[in-house]
């Protein structure tokens, strides 16, 4: 069994399962799940496949919880939340590290995640306070009328490896502010993050059966959490087909579902923005958690006066990037496994043999299996795969445009519609071209645009629902109308004077 890998805290490093508030193995003849770090392959510990009955004891364990925490009151949930929050910020060096070993980002940008994932959790604490109700004015005599809104239930949490705290946060920090309690399926990839986390809410004394964290075989899990009746609403980050199976399992016991699915982010430069400007942005957009994001730019637009300029500084800019093990000072580290390296071959080769000029990978650069030596593809059309897909790597995809007509045809020409981003002075322009592009979200004049008051989420086929902001809540929070009237015989004439009362 590999050792600790050098924590502070070595009782963060947690190779079982989180049940009811209890550290469980698997049962039966089925194996423990290994857990490799991508950068040097190297077996970083084993997390135990679970069987079908072990999971339905999770939800059974999150369904009794719920009685209690529900009932609890918002000032010990907030007060209890809080003291998550300041766990894992006082954990921050340790997580981050987890991080890295498991899902490859650089130290620095696991340390970015680690305050990104906690201010969820410091966000949601307090915005549970905020969970009000309404008043209605009555148009029935004697009677007051309003709106109260109560958690929906256990909620079910499955989420991705590439930002494998922080979507766990964004999610189980709403779901439990609001009143529900949680079952995590974390990917396999990265579970340990997750488990530490489930450490971290063991010492900030959640309840028993409040916050669980179940591993093992992914379709099984989600079908048991699917089909079960007790859990009332299910939250998923990851692709689009995967989305898709999801909610078709859910449709049986009719679940309140939220999904963040994939993403095609065309990334917009006017003809009146610094090309040097706009290359330093778009590097950033593009190749962040080394392109592995669902806001990444996949598609970058450049006005055809400035496109040579652009794609020059782009290069020189791409070039430089260093790669490596994320404990080293690098800018990208390695891709989840080799299938996602495979992947960017192949949207190279596509692009190129359908006429693309090709710039930077050199793979002979790579300092592993997993890593890909990032790349530029210049003169992208419709017709490539990398125009289509989601490329979930470091494939910058850029195309010249004339007017804004054929720009937003083609920006707008996805089935995704989570993020876009538009670089330009002229406001009109920019005014227009927000007003004309059909996602989600749309930054102008920033990479940055996400945090916990911001409604994040897609349309088209990119999800349904938001995380983050009121809207967060609102996904774990039911709406409740009551009618209040007098009893029988009862004066009507001062209801009838004043039916407006609170409830």
């Amino acid at each position: 069994m590999p050792a600790v890998p050098g924590l502070l805290d070595p009782c963060l490093f947690r190779q079982l399962a989180y049940l009811d508030g209890k550290w469980v193995y698997g049962e039966g003849a089925q194996r423990d799940l290994a857990v490799t770090n991508p950068a040097t392959l190297e077996v970083l510990g084993h997390v135990p496949m679970l069987s079908a009955s072990q999971v339905d004891a999770a939800i059974a364990a999150a369904d009794r919880a719920f009685a209690t925490w529900c009932e609890l009151g918002i000032e010990r949930r907030t007060e209890l939340l809080e003291r998550w929050h300041r766990l894992i910020l006082e954990h921050r060096e340790d997580l981050a590290r987890l991080i890295t070993l498991e899902q490859g980002k650089p130290l620095n940008d696991a340390r970015g995640e680690i305050d990104y994932a906690a201010s969820f959790v410091k966000w949601f604490a307090e915005e549970g306070r905020r969970a009000y109700g309404e008043t209605i004015p009555s148009h029935i005599p004697g009677a007051s009328l309003g709106t109260v809104k109560e958690p929906v239930g256990v909620a079910a949490l499955i989420t991705p490896w590439n930002f494998p705290l922080a979507m766990i946060t964004r999610k189980a920090a709403a779901a439990l502010a609001a009143g529900c309690t949680v079952v995590v399926k974390p990917a396999n990839e990265t579970p340990f993050i997750a488990l530490a986390l489930a450490e971290l809410a063991e010492r900030a004394e959640l309840p028993s059966g409040t916050f669980n964290v179940v591993t093992g075989d992914a379709p099984m899990v989600a079908g048991r959490l699917c089909s079960d009746p007790r859990v009332m609403a299910l939250s998923f980050t990851g692709s689009t087909r995967v989305g898709r199976l999801l909610l078709a399992q859910c449709a049986d016991s009719v679940k309140r579902v939220s999904l963040e699915l994939g993403g095609n982010a065309p990334f917009i430069v006017c003809a009146d923005i610094d090309p040097d400007l706009a290359a330093e942005a778009a590097i950033a957009a593009k190749f962040q958690t080394s392109g592995q994001d669902c806001l990444a730019a996949n598609r970058i637009f450049v006005h055809r006066s400035i496109y040579e300029p652009f794609i020059e500084r782009f290069v020189e800019r791409m070039l430089k990037l260093k790669l490596g093990n994320g404990f080293d000072q690098v800018e990208l580290g390695p891709l989840i496994h080799r299938r996602a390296v495979e992947q960017a071959e192949a949207l190279v080769e596509d692009a190129v043999a359908r006429g693309a000029r090709l710039y930077g990978s050199d793979q002979t650069r790579a300092p592993g299996p997993n890593f890909f030596v990032p790349a530029l593809l210049a003169d992208v059309t419709p017709a490539m795969r990398v125009f289509r897909e989601e490329s979930f790597n470091p494939v910058a995809a850029v195309c010249a445009y004339d007017d804004e007509e054929t720009l937003l045809r083609d920006a707008n020409d996805t089935e995704y519609g989570l993020a876009a981003y538009v670089y330009g002075r002229d406001l009109a322009c920019v005014r227009r071209l927000v007003r004309g592009l059909r996602f989600g979200m749309v930054s102008v004049n920033s990479v940055k645009m996400t945090g916990p008051p911001v409604p994040f989420g897609g349309v088209k086929q990119s999800g349904l629902g938001r995380e983050g902001g009121r809207a967060g809540l609102e996904e774990y929070l039911a709406t409740k109308y009551v009618c209040i009237s007098d009893p029988p015989g009862t004066c009507q004439s001062a209801a009838n004077r004043d039916s407006t009362g609170d409830l």
